[in-house]
């Protein structure tokens, strides 16, 4: 974890930050989708190249099969990155128009549940009616509180469209990597070289995914960068192994 400095501490507390951060959107999960896609596409992408190479089915059946993932299971991130961000604003959709509901027909049994979840927090007496009926004068507040409190529910899910785009890109910029020296087969370089090339550039890729990820998360760049290079080069090794096992059976 990334300590900050006492003067960044303080900056961060000024009374025009602290109004800021809680008037603004808050933590998005944008840099998550394209963390999650380009960790994806560069696994999958150089899995196929190191599955080739291990079967010995030769650069041009790497390159048809590595952009076909490319276009194929990175759409299919996306879509799914999309329903799922579009499942969270219709759930939130739901409970809202059902608080609602209840806060009409139920009033005073809402303003109960209210109570309740305050006096949990260590409210009580005066300063515990209080609360409540600040909250319970508003009823959007009302509805909000109870969306958070009772159901967990974040006020502000993530924005399909944006989910999916982001999940897209981020698949498809990692995800080309492996595949940008195989073109260089049919100018007569060695194979084996140029798969040696695109397990390097991988791991070049995997090492700036964590180091982005270290940055958003902040997390150690080290620690990030080691789980993202073990875990991608964990998935590749294994899709090799495979490459090398199907290429011994089918030739026995």
């Amino acid at each position: 974890m990334i300590k900050p400095t006492l003067q960044e501490l303080a900056e961060q507390h000024t009374d025009e930050a602290i109004a800021a951060r809680i008037a603004g959107p808050g933590v998005d999960g944008f840099a998550g989708d394209f963390v999650l896609g380009g960790v994806d596409g560069a696994v999958t992408t150089f899995a196929i190249v190191a599955g080739t190479a291990g079967a010995n089915f030769g650069v041009t059946v790497a390159i048809i099969l590595g952009i076909a993932n490319l276009l194929a299971d990175g759409f299919s991130m996306a879509i799914s990155n999309y329903l799922k961000a579009r499942s969270d604003q219709m759930q939130l959709q739901k409970y809202r128009s059902l608080e609602n509901l209840h806060i009409q027909k139920l009033p005073d049994r809402e303003r109960e549940e209210i109570r309740q979840i305050f006096a949990a927090k260590g409210f009580e007496g005066e300063l515990l009616e209080q609360v409540v009926e600040t909250i319970c004068q508003d009823q959007h507040r009302w509805v909000d509180t109870m969306l958070v409190e009772e159901w967990g529910l974040r006020l502000q899910p993530p924005t399909p469209w944006k989910s999916g785009l982001v999940t897209f890109s981020g698949f498809v910029l990692a995800g080309s990597i492996p595949l940008i020296p195989l073109p260089f087969a049919h100018l007569g370089f060695d194979p084996t070289h140029i798969f040696l090339t695109s397990a390097l550039l991988t791991g070049v890729a995997f090492v700036l995914i964590g180091i982005f990820r270290a940055k958003v998360v902040q997390e150690g760049i080290a620690s990030s960068v080691s789980e993202t290079v073990i875990t991608g080069g964990s998935a590749a090794a294994i899709a090799f192994g495979v490459g090398v096992l199907l290429d011994r059976f089918l030739q026995t």
